[in-house]
């Protein structure tokens, strides 16, 4: 008998107690073992449309509802025993007459009247808005998998009442209409035949899933709030199993599942190659760290996979390759850098170059793509760098960089990206450690990693993916991928459905960034056409007159989410950077909630509210998510804006404020609040417009 578990079941399982979760889990695991066992307690639902929708018992009160057929058993539905029976007397499973695939349908009948929710703002005074479907045909909204007894619904639907009427959809449906409202073509899964199991159609991958063996139900089940490990959205799945002939790339806006399709595609990777060892990398320690628990999800019932998939961050992967093939590395400070930088200027004639230039020379372009000689130097292109110099004053700055390069080899220090040359030096044309590797957050790749990814990828087919977001680009400057060795034109996908904000926070941080962003080769990412399938509150934006004032709305704020239910471990709370940290702390102390203030080795902690900079925001969501200190001069921050040298450069970091702004908001779920005292960022007039 197929055995099967749908994201329903798993959705509702995670709403239930600890030990009621036991009890279900329990039940599950004995009815996959044996449904026909005389100590199940099947009944059937007399007022349930679907008659073949039965209730189990899994305890006093407790009822799963399954769908049971001669050949199969769906597990559908966990609840208390009234609002498990309810919810089976609403819908039913049936296959779609159009596209063949398997849905569970609500039925229309039962449900009110839909309306415009209570979080949408609607003028007092308002002219009837425009049906958006009603000149589609019964074909065009069946071929995108709407159900036939919704056809008259969507007719009617307008703009206000669209993503409410989307909620009693199967996703496919929902994901399509919300597409074209925002006049987008949907692409859709195309129809499979009436012979074929309706189970197989992509659309029904990603909402029921087989389960092959107690191990696999076990994994579904433990993490049921991590759904993202079972379940696959069609446009996920191509990009995880998709054969590429050179590197690969998946792109998208915050929340879109870049990270979910990096983790299956490390894992379809070692599964498909028994005898390859896969890399999982990512920026920082903190998200390798994140991504490891995750991966623990999703290979929990395969631990041998674990044997040859490593995650770690590109600096620990780094400096292990390096103490492997060389000696362990001794890694400049910044400090001793400024040092050296100082010393040589005192050597040489290059007065009208302010001490921040020289730094960011260094930084951004002389160690950054390991320039060490003259000639390296005079001939670059200094992507990057607006500033314009002739050849005179570059040898002026090369006796500079001349002299810090010769000081750190004096004192057997390299920095990071001397390291990573290195490295790229010695896999080049060499058998990498390595068969595939796999890049989260790639945005932020620096030139020298970049090289030292190439060596590794060797430029076979498969070897390298990347997933990233330009408008998350907080740390690097633009640099051209295809230079260095990596081609993505022609390999990469964006994807458009985010499942983590809901539809007002996006639209609204989505007005921080452009429309469309472009790199230095010209890949394209548009950010029209991105949909979020739920709707929430319109976010809150509060300029107050002074930081007491700011402290009392955030902390009141905070203790309503409490009041509406959330969990401490639910809340995050960003600031610009770490001078601010003490107004988060404030605010969340007033609201009397524990709290952790994380940095690279404190991560959160179930029972407490994270406090950090939104440097640390990456790879974070929460339900509810307030951004603090949003005054002038903190966010785009001064002293940054101070140590640019030439205007020419002043685009390029405000870009990256905003888009730090960006990140910050787009940790949120449901609630976002937004504060500064006056005068307030400028960014701020941007996100309330």
């Amino acid at each position: 008998m197929d055995f099967r578990i749908a994201d329903t079941f798993t959705d509702s399982l995670a709403r239930l107690t600890g030990e009621e979760q036991k009890v279900v889990k329990t039940t599950a695991f004995d009815l996959q073992l044996d449904p026909a066992s005389p100590g199940m307690q099947f009944h059937r639902l007399e007022r349930a449309k679907d008659r073949r929708f039965w209730s189990v018992r899994a305890s006093e009160d407790i009822r799963l509802i399954v769908h049971r057929t001669d050949r199969s058993l769906l597990l559908c539905y966990v609840d208390h025993h009234d609002a498990a029976y309810s919810w089976a007397e609403r819908r039913r499973l049936s296959v779609h007459p159009k596209t063949g695939a398997a849905q569970l349908v609500e039925i229309r009948e039962t449900v009110r009247e839909i309306t415009v929710p209570k979080h949408v703002e609607v003028p007092l005074a308002t002219v009837s808005k425009p049906r958006l479907f009603a000149d589609f045909s019964d074909d065009d909204l069946l071929s995108y998998g709407v159900p036939n007894e919704w056809l008259g619904e969507v007719r009617e639907v307008n703009e206000d009442s669209l993503l409410e009427l989307a909620l009693h959809l199967p996703s496919e449906a929902a994901e399509a209409l919300l597409s074209l409202a925002v006049g987008e073509t949907p692409e859709v899964a195309p129809a499979i035949a009436a012979d074929e199991d309706p189970f197989d159609h992509p659309d029904a991958q990603r909402r029921f899933r087989m389960m092959n063996n107690v191990e696999e139900l076990e994994r579904a089940l433990e993490y049921p709030w991590d759904k993202w490990a079972v379940f696959l959205h069609p446009a996920q799945r191509e990009l995880v199993e998709r054969s590429f002939n050179g590197p690969g790339r998946v792109s998208g806006s915050a929340g879109t599942g870049k990270t979910v399709v990096a983790l299956h595609r490390a894992v379809y990777l070692a599964r498909s190659n028994p005898d390859a060892r896969v890399l999982l990398t990512t920026f920082s320690d903190t998200l390798a760290h994140a991504l490891k628990a995750k991966l623990v999800s999703l290979i929990s019932n395969e631990p041998h996979l674990g044997e040859r998939l490593e995650v770690h961050s590109m600096q620990a992967i780094g400096l292990r390759l390096y103490e492997l093939n060389f000696d362990r590395p001794n890694i400049v400070s910044a400090e001793i850098i400024e040092q050296l930088l100082t010393d040589a200027v005192c050597k040489a004639e290059v007065e009208r170059f302010s001490r921040r230039f020289l730094l960011s020379e260094w930084l951004d372009v002389v160690d950054a793509w390991q320039l060490g000689t003259w000639q390296e130097y005079r001939d670059v292109l200094r992507l990057g760098r607006k500033t314009r110099l002739p050849e005179k004053q570059r040898a002026a700055l090369w006796a500079v960089f001349d002299r810090v390069q010769a000081g750190l080899k004096n004192r057997n220090l390299i920095t990071y990206s001397q390291l990573f040359s290195q490295l790229a030096s010695q896999f080049a044309g060499r058998p990498s450690p390595f068969e595939f590797v796999v890049v989260d957050e790639a945005q932020d790749v620096s030139v020298a990693q970049l090289r030292f990814l190439a060596a590794l990828g060797t430029g076979c087919p498969n070897s390298l993916f990347f997933a990233g977001d330009l408008g998350q680009r907080i740390f690097q400057q633009p640099f051209s991928w295809k230079a260095l060795g990596v081609d993505v034109r022609g390999r990469s996908r964006t994807l458009r459905i985010n499942y983590r904000t809901s539809h007002q926070i996006r639209a609204q941080a989505d007005r921080l960034l452009d429309p469309e962003l472009t790199d230095v080769d010209g890949n394209s990412e548009q950010r029209r056409g991105t949909i979020s399938v739920f709707n929430g509150p319109v976010p809150v934006i509060r300029v107050r007159g002074s930081q007491d004032e700011e402290t009392n709305t955030v902390s009141q704020w905070l203790a309503e989410r409490l009041g509406e239910g959330m969990a401490p471990h639910e809340i995050g709370v960003f600031v610009r950077s770490a001078a601010e940290i003490e107004r988060a702390r404030a605010a969340v102390e007033r609201a009397g909630i524990p709290f952790k203030v994380l940095d690279e080795r404190v991560g959160t902690a179930s029972g407490h509210a994270s406090i950090s900079t939104m440097h640390l925001a990456k790879g974070l969501e929460f339900r509810a998510v307030a951004v603090m200190a949003c005054d002038d001069e903190v966010i785009p921050l001064q002293e940054r804006i101070e140590a640019i040298a030439d205007e020419a450069d002043l685009e390029e970091a405000y870009n990256t404020e905003r888009q730090l702004l960006y990140v910050a908001c787009t940790r949120a779920r449901d609630n976002l609040l937004v504060t500064g005292v006056k005068p307030e960022s400028e960014f701020l007039h941007d996100l309330s417009v």
